[in-house]
């Protein structure tokens, strides 16, 4: 059984993103462009400056844990709305909420095959 766009974009998110670095190859394409607004401004990141990211907060976090609260598609578009959680490295026994994010994937190209065992 193949996966959908949701199924794929969602385990992307519930990947442990700041400490597997396989997980970006496996998800993200190579020439993924990423549209961020933040506090600093717009910005638009690729594919090293997406894992660059992360790998910059794998040195502030013990872990990094997604809760989504919205995930819906339509055709290959999903829009996700979640909160990322953080155990600090000063404080690991305490989760706090780092952001509150909505992003919208376009997965353009989806060619899934399952592993065979």
């Amino acid at each position: 059984m193949s996966k959908t766009v949701k199924d794929i974009v969602r385990s992307f998110y519930e990947a442990d993103l700041i400490h597997d670095t396989k997980a970006f190859s496996e998800y993200l394409h190579p020439e993924i462009e990423l549209y961020w607004n933040s506090s600093f401004g717009f910005s638009k990141k690729d594919f090293n400056d997406i894992k660059t990211m992360f790998n910059e907060m794998a040195l502030s976090f013990e872990t990094l844990r997604c809760e989504i609260s919205h995930l819906i598609a339509e055709g290959n578009t999903v829009t996700i709305r979640y909160t990322y959680f953080v155990q600090t490295i000063e404080t690991p026994d305490k989760e706090d909420p780092l952001a509150h994010f909505i992003a919208i994937w376009d997965l353009r190209m989806i060619n899934y095959i399952e592993d065979i065992k």
